[in-house]
């Protein structure tokens, strides 16, 4: 099972467009950034799809706006991986800041694991318009509840309120349109703030990904080089590999990789001086 894959598998070479066209075509959705994925919803619906009927799909908020909605999504996400023994740890706190590298890597492993259940089958039995109009009603129909609670409410204060004279009337406009004014010039560079941070932001993430790929690069090359039939064999080649293609959940890689690289070391040591 995919549970655990490896940081330098495959899966994590998949490219964004077609985890956006995975996505898209399995779910009926127009997903145009990795980003669009990071409340949580859509990785509930693809465990829905890949086991029909585990997912209360009545409790995934698919209009999730706020950290606090989507963390609530992938408590739900992480309830199902407990459900089904699935060892795989989230990074909420980075998923919900909807870093497209962060949520790429998560969606790539999520899709070697459905392909892993189900061979890369799409379920043809499965409606997933009518499996997201299955929470949509329920919120829908609390919210217009309330809505129509608040509605009354205001009525009431509105009619209770209408016989009121206001003595200050012009007054008040006067320091209204006074308000106003301020509140645009302050909107403005509330605006001008945001955008610079946006344009930083991405900065940083377009720094993030080049780093990345330059990285991924080097393990590729160190990969290949491990590959080479005289060398493969090697104690130490076959250390690094352990390293390479251990579980992303696993720790001890790198004690184990040296403990077998100091058995071979010995193994060795005795088969030359059994020989002199």
């Amino acid at each position: 099972m995919a549970s655990n894959i490896g940081m330098m598998d495959s899966a994590y070479f998949v490219g964004r467009n077609e985890i956006l066209t995975w996505i898209n075509n399995r779910l009926q959705l127009n997903l145009s950034r990795i980003e669009e994925a990071a409340s949580g919803a859509v990785q509930c619906q693809m465990m829905d799809m890949t086991y029909p009927g585990v997912v209360p799909m009545h409790k995934v908020n698919f209009d999730a706006k706020t950290e606090y909605d989507m963390i609530q999504n992938y408590k739900i996400l992480q309830d199902i991986f407990n459900k089904l023994k699935i060892e795989k740890h989230l990074e909420v706190n980075r998923l919900v800041k909807g870093r497209p590298l962060d949520n790429l890597e998560f969606l790539q492993w999520l899709k070697r694991y459905c392909d892993s259940v189900n061979g890369g089958i799409m379920n043809e039995n499965y409606n997933p318009l009518e499996r997201r109009s299955k929470g949509g009603r329920d919120r829908n129909s609390r919210g217009s509840q309330k809505t129509t609670k608040s509605q009354q409410a205001s009525n009431m204060h509105n009619s209770a309120s209408g016989y009121t004279v206001d003595l200050n009337k012009m007054s008040g406009q006067k320091q209204g349109r006074g308000s106003a004014v301020v509140g645009e010039a302050n909107s403005s560079e509330e605006i001008q703030a945001l955008s610079k941070e946006i344009a930083d932001m991405k900065l940083s993430v377009d720094l993030l990904e080049k780093e990345r790929d330059f990285y991924f690069a080097k393990l590729r090359d160190i990969e290949i080089l491990c590959q080479t039939p005289e060398l493969e064999d090697l104690p130490v080649v076959v250390a690094i590999k352990k390293i390479l293609y251990a579980a992303d959940t696993k720790e001890s890689a790198l004690e184990e990789a040296q403990e077998y690289l100091s058995e071979a070391i010995c193994t060795g040591e005795t088969e030359v001086e059994s020989e002199v």
